[in-house]
C-alpha cells in the first residue's frame, strides 16, 4: 500500500451495498481490503478494480458468524502490514420468520454478524486510527432502525437500531482524535438482499420511487462520514418516513408499521 492512498476495509464486499462501497472507494483512490465469505466473487472484484483504478486490493475470505473471525481478520491485516484508515461495517443479511420459528443457533449467528462483529472490528481498529490521528467508520444500519419493529425478521430492526446508537456514541468518543463515525441508514436498495430472504416477488410490487441504487447509497455514505455527519438517511422518501414515524404517537406508528410490513415481509414464516 502506498503512503498516499487511504486503506479501506469493506465487509460484505461481494455484492450489494458492500460491492458498491468498494467500487466508489476505489474510484476515489483508496486501496482496499475486501472481506466476505465468497472468495471467488471477491477475487473477481479485486482484479477488476485493480485493472480499472491501479489500486491495491487485498482479499480476505471470512465468515463473520464465527466469533473468532474479527480477531483472525485483524491478525491477517497485521501479518500483511496493513493499517486500516476506513472501516465499512456493511456485512449483513435478513433472517425470515418469527423468533421461535428459527433455531437459536440461527439467531446467535445473526447477532454475531450484525452486532458483535462490527463492534469488535471497531474496537480492534480504532486504536490505530487514533495513533495516526485519522480514521473513518461507516456502520451500515437501516431505516428499519428508526421505525417500529414488526412481526417476522424479529432481530433485524433491533440490530440496526443498535448500530445507530453505537455509531452515535463512537462519533462522540472519537471526534477529537480525527476519527469520524457515521451510521448509514438506507431504505429499500436494489441488491441481492431480498432474493436471499425470499421476498423478491413482494418487493417487485413496491413502487419504483421507494428504491435507491446501491451505488448512490454508498456514495452518500462516503460523503456523509467525510462531513462528520453522524447519522445519514439517504433519499427524500426515506427521510420523510423517518420524520413521520418520529412525529406519530407510538401506538399509531406501531399499527401502521405492522400494516405496511405485510407488503414486503413474511410475518409468520
Amino acid at each position: 500500500m502506498t503512503a498516499t492512498r487511504p486503506l479501506s476495509l469493506v465487509t460484505g464486499a461481494s455484492a450489494g451495498i458492500g460491492e458498491a462501497f468498494a467500487r466508489e472507494l476505489a474510484a476515489r483512490g483508496h486501496d482496499l481490503v475486501l472481506v466476505a465469505r465468497r472468495e471467488d466473487r471477491l477475487r473477481a472484484l479485486a482484479d477488476e478494480l485493480q485493472r480499472t483504478h491501479g489500486n491495491s486490493c487485498e482479499v480476505i475470505a471470512a465468515d463473520l458468524s464465527d466469533p473468532a473471525a474479527p480477531e483472525s481478520l485483524c491478525r491477517a491485516l497485521e501479518s500483511r502490514g496493513l493499517q486500516v484508515d476506513w472501516l465499512i461495517n456493511n456485512a449483513g443479511y435478513g433472517l425470515p420468520g418469527t423468533l421461535v420459528a428459527n433455531p437459536w443457533q440461527a439467531h446467535a449467528d445473526f447477532v454475531q454478524v450484525m452486532m458483535t462483529a462490527p463492534t469488535e472490528l471497531a474496537w480492534r481498529l480504532l486504536p490505530g486510527m487514533h495513533e495516526r490521528r485519522y480514521g473513518r467508520v461507516v456502520n451500515v444500519a437501516s431505516l428499519a432502525g428508526f421505525v417500529p419493529g414488526t412481526a417476522g425478521h424479529t432481530l433485524y430492526a433491533a440490530s440496526k437500531a443498535y448500530l445507530i446508537k453505537l455509531s452515535q456514541s463512537l462519533a462522540l468518543e472519537n471526534r477529537d482524535a480525527g476519527v469520524h463515525v457515521s451510521a448509514l441508514c438506507p431504505g429499500f436498495t436494489w441488491s441481492e438482499f431480498h432474493d436471499v430472504t425470499g421476498t423478491r416477488q413482494k418487493m417487485n410490487a413496491m413502487p419504483g420511487f421507494m428504491w435507491l441504487a446501491a451505488d448512490e447509497v454508498a456514495r452518500q455514505g462516503i460523503e456523509a462520514v467525510e462531513r462528520g455527519k453522524v447519522v445519514h438517511v439517504p433519499g427524500r422518501i426515506n427521510r420523510t418516513i423517518k420524520a413521520i414515524t418520529e412525529w406519530l404517537p407510538d401506538r399509531l406508528a406501531l399499527w401502521l408499521s405492522h400494516r405496511q410490513s405485510g407488503r414486503y415481509r413474511n410475518h409468520h414464516d
